[in-house]
């Protein structure tokens, strides 16, 4: 029993220090977890790039073997810490199935390292190659369609660029100008947000009771 009592009479005497070691402890912790992460000092986390090229074009493919993109620059830069290209004079080249061939050149760009986005600036302009194939049944096969505009972003995959700047559309049939577009080549739909204005013919449609000789 003297020896029990003598235990809790030692315990209750070192309870402060266990006390404030659990404070300090916890003190720590809490430090810890509002204190930012320590820098890496081995330049991961500043926006240096770790590779260079001179005059480079790659290629992707489909899963039948045929070029679906391709992207071309004069000078291209790789920047690990958010895994971006900068671009120097960009070429870059959508050939999906069934739709007309996609390219986009510009002064400069970034293209995302999954390659599924990309942002163009400077003299940007896209080519739409000519459609062979008709939007609707009696309509002609539309001819080629130019875009220019000063900055651009582009979706590979889904083949659909966007602008807030003023754009400047060309083809056979007239000269539309705006600001702001949304372009699907997938769908071939083109939206132009406002300050619209411009020439552009209707699209002769054939008619159906005329005979070739």
């Amino acid at each position: 029993m003297d020896r029990t009592r003598a235990f809790f009479d030692r315990l209750v005497a070192w309870s402060p220090v266990f006390l404030l070691g659990g404070l300090a402890g916890l003190t720590y912790w809490l430090d810890a977890q509002v204190q930012a992460p320590p820098s890496h000092r081995d330049g991961s986390a500043r926006h240096d790039p770790d590779l260079f090229l001179q005059d480079f074009r790659a290629v992707m493919f489909d899963e039948r073997g045929h070029p679906s993109q391709a992207l071309a620059a004069s000078k291209a830069e790789h920047f690990p810490d958010n895994d971006t290209a900068e671009l120097v004079d960009p070429r870059l080249s959508l050939t999906q199935s069934g739709q007309p061939r996609l390219t986009i050149t510009a002064d400069r760009g970034v293209m995302s390292g999954d390659r599924e986005h990309g942002d163009f600036a400077g003299d940007v302009r896209v080519v739409r190659d000519a459609d062979p194939t008709p939007g609707r049944p009696g309509e002609q096969p539309t001819g080629p369609l130019t875009l220019a505009t000063s900055l651009l972003h582009v979706f590979t995959h889904d083949e659909r660029v966007t602008t807030d700047q003023p754009v400047t559309i060309e083809e056979p049939r007239g000269i539309i100008h705006g600001r702001g577009l949304v372009y699907d080549n997938k769908t071939k739909r083109v939206r132009i947000d406002s300050q619209v204005r411009g020439t552009l013919e209707p699209r002769a449609v054939p008619d159906p009771q005329a005979v070739t000789r």
